[in-house]
C-alpha cells in the first residue's frame, strides 16, 4: 500500500542544516536523530503490514520517511531452510507415488524441497550403468517451479534382497545375511572401492549444484540412517569409528562444494549426550548431522539428541525428520507441541515430513502454521527511516533495525539494499549496504531476539569532476517508490521476507523519497 506522507513546506538548506547535513555533500550527523524524533502517524490501513509515518523535525518541520513494518506470518520459501517431503521413502511407494507430474506439494506452506532417498541398487543395477531418470525425474519437477532436491543413496534395506547392487558382492564384497537380506561389511575394501567410484560419478553430476539442498550420507547402516540396531544382534558384527570415518572421509573427498550430513544415529540411536567422536569428527569436516528420529517413542524419548545439535547449529543448517506420521500416531508418540519443541530445541533449518503430504497439512495445519514463524531464519526489519528528500551527489543516511526472528542463522549471508524505482518499476538507484551481513544476526527465543540498529549512508549518481568536463550518469530527479530487499553485494536480492509490497523479485516497497538535482 502506498505510503501516505505529510509534508511540510520548508527551504531545502534549511531542512539540511537542521538535520546535520550540509550542502556540500557531506553527511555529518544525519543518522544520530532519525530514530528518535517524535512521529506522526499517518492512515495506511491495516492491510499492507507496514504503517508509513511522517518523522518531524520540531525545530525545522522538516520530514523524514518511516515505515513500521509488520511480520505477516506467513510461510516463507528462502533458500536453506523449510519444509522437505519424500518423494522416495526408500521405497518408490513413499510418499511421491500418489503426486501428479505437476504436483510439487506446493499447496503444503514452507515445502520447496524434495528428499529422495533409494537403494543403491535401483540407481547403479549394473557396474558404471545408471539410472539417472530415477533421480532427475522427480528433481525437474521441483526445480521446474524454483524447488530444491536432497539425497540418500543407500546400501542395506530389509525390505528388499539387498540394497547394495548384487554384482559388488559378485566382484568379492564380504555380506552379511539377516532374514533373507543382505548387509555389506562397510569394512570391505571392494564394498568401499564400488561405493567411491559411485560416489564420484553422483559427485560429478550433483556437487556444487545450487538445486541441491544437500546430501545424506546414505551408504552406512539401516536404510541409510548410520545404526546397525536391527542386524547386529543377529549376525553378531559390529562397527565403530574408522569405519564410520572412512565412508565420511570417502563422501567429503568428492562432495566439496555440497552441505553433506550424517544421521545422528552414527553416534549411537539412543545414546544421549552432547560430544561424540564421530559427530565431532564429522563437524571438523565441515558436515551437519539429519536427525531422522522425531517421535519415533512417546515422551520422554520423543527425541535423544538436541543436545548433540548443539555443535553444528551456530555454523551448519541442521536437518530434522520426524517418524512416519501414521506410526506415530498409532504407536501414541505424535505430539505436536513436541515437534515444535524439537524445531526449537536443535534450531532446525530443515524440518522433513514423513508422510502423505496433503493427509499431512490436514491433520496438522496449525502447528505447521506455528512451526513456519520459526524454523531456519526470518529475517524481519520492523523499523525503517530515510530523508524525504535526497540530492544527488550528496551522501545522505538511512537508519534500520534488523532481526532475525527464527531459531537458525542465515547461514548463506547477505546484505541489505535499498532500492528506487520508478512508476514504470525502472530501477533508478540500486544501494547496497555491504558493511552489514545479515548472518551475524542473532537468534533468541520467540519475540526475544536481538535488535541490530544499522546506519547506511549512501550517494546516488555521484558527480566526477575532471579539467575536461563534469560526469556523471543519467539519473533524473523525481519522486520514487523505496524498496528494501536483504541478497548479494550487487544488489540481487535472495530472500523472501514476511511483509506485503513484494515487487515479484524479493523487494518489499516501504514508501517514497524525492530526488532532487544537485545543489549549483
Amino acid at each position: 500500500m502506498a505510503k501516505k506522507t505529510i509534508r511540510m513546506k520548508t527551504n531545502r538548506r534549511n531542512l539540511f542544516k537542521t538535520i546535520g547535513i550540509t550542502t556540500a555533500g557531506i553527511a555529518t550527523g544525519f543518522g544520530s536523530g532519525l530514530m528518535g524524533a517524535p512521529l506522526l502517524r499517518g492512515d495506511t490501513g491495516n492491510q499492507s503490514g507496514m504503517q508509513a509515518v511522517a518523522q518531524r523535525d520540531t525545530a525545522s518541520a522538516s520530514t523524514v520517511g518511516h515505515a513500521e513494518l509488520t511480520d505477516h506470518g506467513q510461510a516463507l520459501i528462502n533458500p536453506g531452510m523449510g519444509w522437505v517431503t519424500y518423494f522416495y521413502s526408500n521405497l518408490f511407494q513413499n510418499y511421491g507415488s500418489k503426486l501428479e507430474p505437476s504436483d510439487t506439494v506446493r499447496y503444503f506452506p514452507g515445502m520447496n524441497t524434495v528428499f529422495l532417498r533409494i537403494p543403491w541398487a535401483f540407481i547403479e543395477p549394473k557396474e558404471g550403468s545408471f539410472v539417472w531418470e530415477l533421480l532427475d525425474t522427480p528433481t525437474q519437477r521441483w526445480v521446474d517451479k524454483g524447488g530444491k532436491v536432497a539425497f540418500c543413496i543407500t546400501a542395506t534395506e530389509n525390505w528388499m534382497g539387498s540394497g547394495t547392487p548384487k554384482w559388488v558382492f559378485g566382484a568379492g564384497a564380504q555380506s552379511y545375511e539377516v532374514d533373507g537380506y543382505l548387509e555389506p561389511d562397510y569394512d570391505d575394501p571392494v564394498f568401499l572401492e564400488k561405493v567411491e567410484n559411485f560416489v564420484r560419478v553422483m559427485a560429478e553430476r550433483y556437487d556444487g549444484n545450487p538445486n541441491v539442498a544437500y546430501v545424506f550420507v546414505g551408504h552406512y547402516g539401516m536404510w541409510g540412517e548410520g545404526h546397525t540396531v536391527l542386524t547386529t544382534p543377529k549376525h553378531g558384527h559390529s562397527w565403530g569409528f574408522e569405519t564410520q570415518k572412512k565412508m565420511i572421509d570417502l563422501y567429503c573427498r568428492h562432495f566439496r562444494h555440497t552441505l553433506l550430513c550424517i544421521s545422528d544415529d552414527y553416534a549411537g540411536h539412543d545414546v544421549r549426550g552432547e560430544r561424540f567422536p564421530i559427530t565431532d569428527y564429522a563437524f571438523s569436516r565441515n558436515m551437519s548431522i539429519h536427525d531422522d528420529s522425531i517421535l519415533v517413542q512417546p515422551k520422554p524419548n520423543s527425541w535423544y539428541h538436541s543436545e548433540m545439535a548443539q555443535l553444528f547449529w551456530p555454523t551448519l543448517p541442521v536437518v530434522l525428520e520426524h517418524e512416519h506420521y501414521g506410526s506415530s500416531v498409532q504407536r501414541g508418540a505424535w505430539d505436536k507441541e513436541l515437534l515444535l519443541k524439537a524445531v526449537e530445541d536443535y534450531h532446525a533449518s530443515f524440518l522433513s515430513i514423513h508422510w502423505w503430504p496433503d493427509e499431512h497439512l490436514a491433520a496438522n495445519r496449525d502447528i505447521i502454521e506455528r512451526i513456519n514463524r520459526r524454523i531456519g531464519y526470518r529475517l524481519q526489519v520492523p523499523e525503517i527511516s530515510w530523508p524525504d528528500q535526497v540530492i544527488k551527489g550528496e551522501s545522505f543516511t538511512i537508519q534500520s533495525k534488523w532481526i532475525n526472528a527464527g531459531v537458525a542463522l542465515c547461514y548463506g549471508g547477505g546484505f541489505p539494499c535499498f532500492t528506487l524505482k520508478d512508476q514504470k518499476g525502472g530501477i533508478v538507484s540500486a544501494l547496497t549496504d555491504t558493511s552489514f551481513n545479515v548472518r551475524s544476526l542473532d537468534v533468541g527465543a520467540p519475540d526475544e531476539a536481538a535488535v541490530h540498529e544499522l546506519s547506511s549512508t549512501f550517494v546516488i549518481a555521484p558527480a566526477y569532476p575532471d579539467h575536461k568536463g563534469l560526469f556523471f550518469r543519467t539519473c533524473k530527479p523525481g519522486v520514487y517508490d523505496l524498496f528494501v530487499s536483504v541478497g548479494k553485494l550487487d544488489g540481487t536480492p535472495l530472500y523472501e521476507l514476511p511483509y506485503p509490497g513484494n515487487d515479484g523479485h524479493k523487494r518489499y516497497r516501504i514508501g517514497s523519497i524525492t530526488l532532487k538535482d544537485y545543489e549549483a
